[in-house]
């Protein structure tokens, strides 16, 4: 963010009326927190883990249910409310079109069609593709979902969960296989991700669909959890092209990254 901004936005902090800019930014992030705690919490979690008192808690708790962005479970726990899918699907598609500039420059630099994933869920779900110019080319549906363990974006994406998450989520969606190529044990897929911390990238080889290949990479601090892809005919993305199209991937990654972290003008 330019300095400019950044003493704007302190400057409006500062002369906020109390309950303010304040309230805002501690309601974004006790619903941040539910996120990362898997969608239902009790306020004295939340307590613990934001330091915030209960009774502050507790009335910006209010709130969010007013507004329908959380909801009080009949347990007395909160989880994160409906409203909330609106506002994720409308982020999701502005994401999507914010990646299409850099997917079309993967496309003009490796040739092969270029993709956009997020994890939602347990479940891989791609926001965005640039095709291919060539005749023969991948084409992936955007808004198609995909279980993880047989796609490239989906090892990336996954490459720094902890070994139990992992293992939760396989055992929640099964590891039915796409192809004979398919990772179908928990075992075996936790190993190919101690492959791609250790390469820096993901590979799918013919593991989705036989005679594909896709290399992925994750975006780095993105603010939700994304990767990038490019796929193409196995003949084509071979070791030698991989050599060349990873550092690629790589930069693009970096730059996409650095672009969905400013958040432009200030207002």
């Amino acid at each position: 963010m330019p300095s400019s901004s950044a003493s704007t936005t302190d400057a409006a902090k500062s002369s906020a009326p109390s309950g303010g800019v304040q309230s805002l930014e501690r309601a974004f992030d006790l619903l941040e927190r539910m996120a990362d705690a898997g969608g239902e919490v009790g306020l004295s979690e939340l307590s613990a883990s934001s330091g915030l008192p209960l009774p502050t808690i507790h009335r910006l708790m209010r709130t969010l249910v007013a507004c329908g962005y959380v909801r009080q479970q009949p347990n007395r726990r909160y989880a994160l409310g409906p409203r909330l899918i609106r506002l994720g699907e409308s982020s999701a598609r502005l994401l999507g079109t914010w990646a299409r500039p850099y997917l079309a420059r993967l496309v003009e630099e490796t040739g092969e069609t270029a993709n956009m994933a997020l994890l939602d869920g347990d479940e891989i779900v791609y926001v965005a593709q640039v095709p291919s110019k060539h005749s023969m080319r991948m084409f992936t549906e955007v808004g198609r979902r995909v279980l993880p363990h047989s796609t490239g974006v989906g090892k990336a994406l996954l490459a720094h969960t902890p070994a139990n998450e992992v293992r939760a989520l396989l055992a929640r969606t099964g590891m039915p296989a796409a192809t004979d190529k398919t990772i179908t044990t928990a075992d075996g897929f936790l190993t190919a991700l101690e492959e791609v911390r250790r390469l820096g990238y993901a590979i799918d080889d013919n593991e989705q669909e036989i005679g594909v290949r896709c290399l992925a990479v994750s975006v780095p601090d993105s603010p939700t959890a994304a990767a990038i892809s490019i796929s193409g005919p196995a003949g084509r993305v071979t070791e030698a092209a991989t050599e060349r199209i990873v550092p690629v991937l790589q930069q693009v990654a970096v730059e996409l990254s650095q672009a969905l972290a400013n958040p432009g003008p200030a207002a």
